[in-house]
Parts: C-alpha cells; structure tokens; sequence
C-alpha cells in the first residue's frame, strides 16, 4: 500500500509542472493544459486525503473529485471557445500578440 505521503509527493510535482506550464508558455493552447494538470493534482489530493483519512465515510471525497473533473470540462470547453474565437479574429494563439484593447 503506498503511503500518503506518496500521493502528495506525486500531486505536488503534478501541480507545479501544471503551473511552470500555465506561467512560462506563450501559447494559448499550452497555458490551458498547465491549468488542467493543476486541477488533476488537486483531484488527485481530494482522492487521496478521503481514502487515508475517512474511508469508510460517505463518498464526500470522490464526490469532491467528480466535481472538480466537471469544473474541468466546463473550463476547458469556455477556453477552447475563447481560443478559437480570438484566433478567427487575430490569427494567432500567442498570448503576448493578442491585445483585444487596440483596435
């Protein structure tokens, strides 16, 4: 049985790959995956703190988790939407080039 410890570990490399991701990048697309792997790690926490803590408990953590995923598909369906409209627009997915305040 691995510890919880071991989780967390996994969790905490998840989320900071997520957020060197969502900071360093330039694209559109690629900042949008870093804020979904940070959102996997903290459903990865919301699983692992429910199975250690309280298993036998009602499923409040999975419950937890299944919420978080759905937040996550919402998110990703307004982003891509937003993406595709601003690249039918300015014809790029650069973050730095899109300026929506010039004409």
């Amino acid at each position: 049985m691995v510890p919880l410890a071991g989780y967390l570990f996994v969790s905490a490399a998840l989320f900071c790959i997520g957020l060197y991701g969502a900071l360093a990048r330039r694209n559109a697309v690629a900042i949008l995956m870093g804020i979904e792997m940070m959102l996997n790690a903290a459903v990865l926490n919301l699983i692992a703190f429910w199975r250690y803590i309280n298993p036998d408990a009602a499923l409040t953590g999975q419950a937890f988790a299944v919420f978080v995923i759905t937040l996550a598909a919402a998110e990703v369906a307004v982003g891509l939407a937003l993406i595709i409209a601003v690249y039918r627009n300015r014809d790029t997915v650069v973050v730095d080039d899109v300026n929506l305040m010039k004409g």
